[in-house]
């Protein structure tokens, strides 16, 4: 089996091309993790060649093998694969900074006034090229990653299992993965202890503080890092368990206000606990839920990641790569049609037929004419608000 290319056959980017590309995802990445991990795609493969598509598939899928955020996680990989330990923080911080201070900003004018900024309109043109640059992305990475009947078997399988249970879909993923590093290596009950380890932890309970201190949202954001597998949105169920149910530093109105402004913001979902950190402490109660969310993701992927190409040239954890990129682009579909679900329609439940325009206008640039994804996302905001503005 082929080598994932070390860190020294990647091409040489600059600092300030990682700097650029990373800085315009944070404050142009709509759609939550899986449309930040298309958009990277379509830039950092499609477009500028810097990593093949099988490298960054496989850097997604050890993303799952860790706590954390996933699409930061890609984010601090790809720094790290283009200029080691520098290009990891670079990257990463160049994806969460932006955004959390954009965050924060309307953070400010929801305490203060009471009220969020209304962006509907823009969304409303956004939401639909976000869907198709998912869509397209999916595409190149089926044909891609599923190169056997077995793969494919198993990309179903995820389809079904994702759609008719409630199992996560970290787990769905990570027992794809173990299916076929079996399958391909005929290893019985290989991985079953390991995989069992890497599912969410409970959290220990924490005292609560009246008033919160600083050390508390650090502490107990640091902790959720550490312990977070999938996506950011798992982090609401566990702001809601404690931080409203148990700990009460937060009312349900106020956690609701909190998620509304991190999804009509670009960049990670993460970046919520900016929202929360201020409503409890201002502005250092950001900075310190901020610092204590991401920094277990870049410690653990610093640490991690010079052991990929190893697991791609072993038998098992290649093919268990395999497995787990199969239920990753099983995710992929599946969030196309739930977005594409939500995007199409109107508030009061009917077809737009704006936005199945721009959906399929952008699907079409991005496949047959290969236009920036980050263009045709400003521009489905500019059609957005000047719909709304007419229909004032």
């Amino acid at each position: 089996m082929t080598d994932i290319a070390p860190t020294r056959t990647a091409p040489r980017v600059s600092y300030a091309e990682l700097a650029r590309l990373f800085t315009r995802f944070s404050l142009t990445a709509f759609g939550g993790p899986v449309a930040h991990i298309a958009i990277a795609e379509d830039e950092i493969v499609a477009r500028r060649g810097w990593l093949t598509r099988e490298h960054y598939l496989d850097l997604v899928a050890a993303t799952n093998l860790i706590p954390g955020p996933n699409s930061t996680e890609v984010m601090i990989h790809v720094g790290y694969v283009l200029r080691g330990i520098p290009g990891a923080l670079l990257t990463g911080s160049c994806f969460i900074l932006p955004s959390a201070l954009l965050t924060l900003l309307l953070a400010v004018l929801y305490v203060n006034t009471g009220s969020l900024p209304q962006v509907e309109a823009i969304l409303a043109g956004i939401k639909p090229v976000i869907v198709a640059i998912i869509a397209s992305v999916g595409y190149r990475l089926v044909v891609t990653a599923l190169k056997t009947p077995a793969l494919w078997v198993l990309f179903a399988l995820s389809i079904l299992i994702m759609v008719f249970t409630d199992l996560p879909e970290v787990v769905v993923m990570l027992a794809a993965g173990a299916l076929y590093g079996v399958y391909k290596t005929g290893i019985e009950r290989a991985g079953t202890r390991s995989i069992a380890s890497l599912l969410p932890l409970a959290l220990p309970t924490v005292a609560t503080a009246v008033p919160v201190s600083l050390w508390d949202i650090f502490w107990y954001f640091l902790r959720i890092g550490s312990v977070l597998f999938g996506s950011g949105y798992v982090l609401i169920v566990y702001i809601q368990q404690d931080l409203v149910d148990n700990f009460r530093w937060l009312t349900t109105q106020q956690l609701l206000d909190a998620i509304a402004i991190g999804q009509m913001t670009p960049g990670p979902v993460s970046t919520t606990v900016a929202v929360v950190g201020y409503i409890l402490a201002g502005v250092p109660g950001a900075v310190a839920g901020t610092l204590g969310i991401f920094l277990p993701s870049f410690v653990l992927v610093i640490l991690t990641a010079p052991l990929i190409p190893g697991m791609r040239r072993n038998p098992f954890w290649g093919a268990f790569l395999g497995g787990v990129n199969a239920g990753v682009i099983a995710a992929i579909l599946i969030t196309v049609v739930v977005l594409a679900n939500a995007a199409l329609h109107t508030a009061n439940g009917a077809w737009s037929p704006l936005a199945l325009a721009l959906g399929l206008a952008a699907l079409v640039l991005l496949i047959r004419f290969k236009v920036n994804a980050t263009w045709l996302i400003l521009a489905g905001g500019v059609v957005g608000f000047a719909a709304g503005a007419i229909t004032v």
